[in-house]
């Protein structure tokens, strides 16, 4: 559920600098065939194998494809409507969270920024799902999902366990909880709708 929950995270931070740091150059990348690579970004050690986790022309784990995922078929999961504000609460939780991982276990601020920017991106793709763009099903990987009770060490700090698991793995072990509403014939306009009136909503920083 939790997980089911973050992918519906939309958290949107822009920092605007004009003329207090110098601008990238063509360096600060490197470049290999069509996309660029973030291991050892700047020369910082806490970018090492970086690249890794999702693949290196993969940013945003924007090749995440219906291809890749495996339905646990044998578990059936049907939603069950809350109440907003419980799901925003949680939401809200998932958020903080977040922030304390990225805060707290990394400290090169160019790698927080670096770290945040692929989390934030990446959720883009469950955004499509919802929209049906995408063409994977509504759901989330409850194999991955099984490490949210692993957060926290029993004295209350946050875990620094490897989990033993990378963004290749995401897919391996998808629920698709069924019992929405979606409609195809009148869905698309009014999920279209609804999309365009929460971005229209969005503060631009």
């Amino acid at each position: 559920m939790f997980a089911k929950f973050a992918a519906a995270l939309t958290v949107a931070i822009s920092v605007l600098s004009a003329g207090v740091s110098a601008a990238p150059t063509n360096t600060d990348l490197v470049a290999r065939g069509g996309f660029h690579s973030f291991n050892g970004y700047q020369g910082l050690s806490s970018f090492h194998n970086f690249d890794n986790f999702y693949g290196a022309d993969n940013f945003d784990n924007s090749h995440f494809s219906e291809s890749s995922i495996s339905v646990v078929k044998e578990k059936e999961v049907v939603c069950h409507s809350q109440s907003i504000t419980i799901i925003q609460q949680r939401l809200l939780v998932l958020q903080e969270m977040a922030k304390r991982i990225i805060s707290e276990q990394i400290c090169e601020v160019e790698t927080q920024t670096v770290v945040f920017e692929q989390f934030h991106s990446s959720l883009h793709g469950f955004s499509r799902d919802l929209r049906r763009f995408s063409g994977r099903n509504v759901g989330y990987d409850s194999g991955i999902l099984s490490h949210f009770n692993d957060f926290y060490e029993s004295d209350g700090s946050l875990s620094v366990n490897d989990w033993g698991f990378s963004g290749h793995d995401l897919g391996n072990s998808y629920i698709v909880p069924s019992g929405n509403n979606w409609d195809n014939s009148r869905s698309f306009g009014s999920v279209g709708n609804a999309y365009r009136s929460a971005r229209s909503a969005v503060t631009k920083f």
